[in-house]
């Protein structure tokens, strides 16, 4: 049987709300909205780019304790450029010095119209460091072209409420473990914000399938969400910030959506978890697009671990051998203590788990 979780999701459930609703009026999404506050690919084994303990496992690390999870409220369905609005959680970081009403008042109205969904549901932690790259030229022309795709009848995916779903299930002051995607997933059902994971009842994808098959490699008590499910929203409520490169994608047209501006923003929330979370995080960088993204990370105050990628094109090329995440517990267990470790188990009913 696999370790409890140290904290069910449905033990918080009544005072987590992640989840911005959703309004599916075009008009008011684009009304000034409401200011609340709230791998290389010939490597054959994995890089460790920050000393790890090469002392024997201990079984404690068999139990895959962790730190808690948190619940989110029923995902949504609406389009990404649905209105969407989010209240503050309980379990959301402390507020930064950003008096976000403030800075509101001082966009102009292009500025409010095309950042409704940053105003409304980007979590402040992460808004207080990002709010001067959001009025950049380069950002606001990326919410053009969003625009015009959606006034072009372009089907985008995820869901608006879902696009910065990473911010607020893992708030700036939480992040213990960045694991680094690229696209979003572009089928229905399945996008929802958090690279790698897909919303029940839809099946794990490979790339997910080979990494479930590497926890229960290093620990034979891992168990993966109940129904071959893709859900990783327990991870991210523990400290793991699942970033995608593009946080955007026309339905069905693989990155469709790149080179419109993503790519430097997401490089900007990295930068940010690099140079805040001075105690150290754990890179996870799987695939060589996701190394070029953390070849500048300070690997003495961090721990960078890179591997091929897990998709079935590449992960027998040394994936399963890399040991990353019993090596990122060592290393977290080494900066942080005993309660430092991630859980990785994700036995977590999905009306628990929330998206």
């Amino acid at each position: 049987m696999s370790a409890p979780l140290k904290r069910k999701a449905a033990d918080i459930a009544a005072s987590s709300a992640k989840k911005p609703k959703a309004n599916a009026s075009i008009t008011s999404f684009f009304s000034t909205p409401a200011t609340t506050s709230k791998p290389a690919a010939a490597a054959a084994s994995s890089t460790i780019s920050s000393p790890v303990s090469s002392s024997p496992t201990t079984a404690k690390h068999d139990t895959l304790s962790g730190s808690t999870a948190s619940a989110t409220a029923t995902a949504t369905t609406a389009s990404v450029f649905t209105a969407a609005s989010t209240s503050t959680s309980a379990a959301a970081a402390p507020a930064p010095k950003f008096d976000k009403a403030k800075w509101v008042e001082k966009l102009t109205p292009e500025q409010k119209d095309l950042l409704a969904l940053e105003i409304q549901s980007l979590d402040e932690s992460w808004l207080a460091h990002l709010k001067d790259d959001v009025v950049s030229k380069d950002f606001l022309d990326l919410k053009r072209f969003l625009k015009k795709e959606h006034e072009a009848g372009k089907k985008i995916f995820p869901p608006a409420s879902d696009v910065y779903s990473w911010s607020r299930h893992t708030p700036l002051n939480t992040v213990k473990v960045v694991i680094l995607g690229q696209d979003p997933y572009h089928g229905p059902n399945q996008a929802h914000g958090l690279c790698f994971s897909v919303r029940p009842p839809t099946p794990a994808p490979p790339s997910l399938a080979n990494i479930y098959k590497l926890l229960k490699k290093e620990y034979d008590t891992f168990s993966p969400p109940p129904n071959r499910g893709g859900l990783l929203t327990p991870w991210a409520d523990r400290g793991v910030l699942l970033l995608n490169t593009c946080l955007t994608v026309r339905a069905h047209e693989a990155n469709s959506h790149a080179n419109q501006g993503w790519e430097k923003f997401t490089q900007k929330v990295i930068d940010i978890v690099a140079k805040k979370r001075t105690n150290g995080v754990v890179f996870l960088a799987w695939g060589s697009p996701a190394a070029k993204r953390v070849s500048k990370v300070d690997k003495v105050r961090h721990c960078v671990l890179q591997s091929v990628h897990p998709s079935p094109l590449s992960a027998a090329r040394g994936f399963f051998d890399c040991g990353h995440f019993r090596k990122t517990n060592e290393w977290l267990k080494q900066r942080y203590g005993e309660d430092g470790e991630i859980d990785w188990n994700l036995d977590v009913a999905p009306e628990k788990a929330g998206v």
